[in-house]
């Protein structure tokens, strides 16, 4: 199938205030808010050391996200939240002999390595277990996947995923035909082109039908504890092992997050006995790796649904044994 290509005059227009919530909190690792007009006006854009031309920018790919998805939905995107990471300091030459507590605001620089935005589509809704969702939009942008020790016509990589995010929590549920997690681009206009792939590859009805299946699906007290338990042993399997199971990228803290949310999350309980259906142990794994740090928030987000994906499978008789919990 072609794709049309999408042109680009490379401008990032101007928003309107109302549209950035810099406060959205849709990743919980070590990072802070932004807001757009900053990021575009006030930062460094990297340049390839080999000809010094610019990268594309985190503004950009922010802006060219927005301009794809709204091109083809017909509709406005709301609630833009960006959050960045890493900062990389530096100063103007100038300045170049100044202590760092000398410095005047105009003779800082800055730029952040690592970016990641989110936006929603609020009229795409849907209520799963009394729980409200609409379609949302995650980008990353994270430099130290980067080659910046090239020229420009290196590629540059990116992450994107559609999916719905759980009102309640912020909680982001992606699905494997709306997750790109190595966009490679050499320049803008290839970026657009690659985001407009994905995002007529992916079907709102089609993601929406499959995590709601989780809730005709449930774990016992026992099979969770092993859950847990297997979960923190896969990081030390060997390799061989680990060749024949499903990939596991959660990290043990994040694991610990899983655990304790079981007991006391008020949103996605466990059940009296114990038991916990796969759409609440669901939410409670998306909810633990929004303390991902960003360049690796997206890929666990998808294990995540994966995982899941796969637990359900053969829970339904579909597959074979799992190693993580005893089926019988």
């Amino acid at each position: 199938m072609e794709y049309p290509i999408i042109q680009s005059n490379n401008t990032i227009p101007e928003y309107k205030i109302e549209q950035e919530v810099p406060d959205v909190r849709f990743i919980e690792a070590n990072t802070q808010a932004i807001g757009l007009d900053e990021l575009r006006n006030e930062h460094l854009i990297p340049v390839f050391i080999k000809d010094n031309q610019p990268t594309i920018s985190q503004a950009e790919f922010i802006q060219s996200t927005k301009e794809v998805i709204e091109e083809l939905s017909g509709k406005r995107t709301e609630n833009l939240g960006i959050r960045v990471s890493h900062p990389i300091k530096g100063r103007i030459f100038e300045a170049r002999h100044k202590k760092a507590s000398e410095l005047l605001e105009h003779e800082k620089t800055i730029y952040y390595e690592r970016m990641a935005f989110s936006f929603d589509l609020p009229t795409i809704e849907e209520t799963i277990d009394g729980k409200q969702m609409h379609l949302s939009v995650v980008g990353v942008k994270a430099y130290n996947h980067d080659n910046l020790n090239t020229h420009s016509n290196s590629l540059q990589h990116f992450k994107l995923g559609i999916g719905f995010k759980v009102k309640v929590c912020t909680n982001l549920c992606l699905f494997t035909d709306g997750t790109a997690l190595d966009l490679r681009a050499r320049n803008l206009e290839d970026l657009q082109n690659q985001i407009f792939q994905l995002v007529q590859q992916y079907d709102p009805s089609i993601h929406l039908k499959e995590i709601k299946k989780f809730q005709d699906y449930s774990i016992t007290e026992q099979q969770f504890a092993t859950l847990i338990g297997k979960a923190r042993m896969y990081q030390h399997l060997p390799k061989y092992m680990k060749k024949e199971i499903p990939p596991f990228i959660i990290s043990d803290s994040q694991i610990s997050l899983v655990t304790r949310a079981y007991y006391h999350d008020p949103n996605f309980p466990k059940n009296e006995d114990g038991s916990i259906d796969l759409w609440n142990l669901f939410n409670l794994f998306t909810g633990a790796v929004k303390s991902s740090y960003i360049d690796s928030y997206l890929d666990r987000g998808l294990n995540a649904f994966e995982f899941v994906e796969g637990m359900k499978k053969e829970l339904s008789g579909n597959a074979g044994q799992n190693w993580f919990i005893p089926l019988n």
